[in-house]
């Protein structure tokens, strides 16, 4: 799997290393500027009319989302179509080593079960999404390979 993918393999791990430092470094309190991504989000939206009703939480429950829907797609790609079920598996594990992780070694970070759903949501919604993506090309090699069966079925006609 990794040596038939290797730049995708080691772009996988650089993000599961970017996610990992995101959600297991150590963070400071609120207000102090560490929380400026969800913030900034919020003062776009807030200027917008229609969208005072969002809040910091359903700002954060997105990002987790978002943050977590490549490692869906990369999980798929990597293992393949055919374990789509293992890379949402691996993808909701991930999430919940990381909140525990955050609740037993990190005690300025939160660990909440809104995270694990909203990352689970993000790893599902990627690996479908590869699903997707990938269906038509999926379904034309499907396709190919019965027709290279069929013809070595067939008997050689000898002259």
């Amino acid at each position: 799997m990794f040596r038939r993918h290797p730049l995708l393999t080691v772009v996988t791990f650089a993000y599961l290393g970017f996610v990992g430092w995101v959600t297991l470094s150590p963070e400071l309190p609120l207000g102090d500027g560490t929380d400026g991504f969800v913030r900034t989000v919020l003062d776009v939206l807030n200027r917008l009319p229609g969208t005072h009703w969002i809040d910091y939480a359903d700002v954060e429950f997105a990002a987790n989302i978002a943050m977590f829907f490549p490692i869906g797609m990369f999980f798929v790609l990597l293992l393949g179509r055919g374990r789509w079920w293992l890379a949402m598996l691996l993808g909701i594990g991930l999430s919940l080593v990381i909140e525990v992780a955050q609740y037993l070694f990190f005690p300025s970070r939160v660990a909440d079960a809104r995270d694990v759903l909203s990352n689970s949501i993000g790893a599902v919604l990627g690996a479908i999404g590869v699903l997707i993506l990938t269906a038509a090309k999926a379904r034309e090699l499907r396709r190919a390979a019965r027709a290279r069966q069929v013809d070595r079925r067939r008997p050689v006609l000898q002259r």
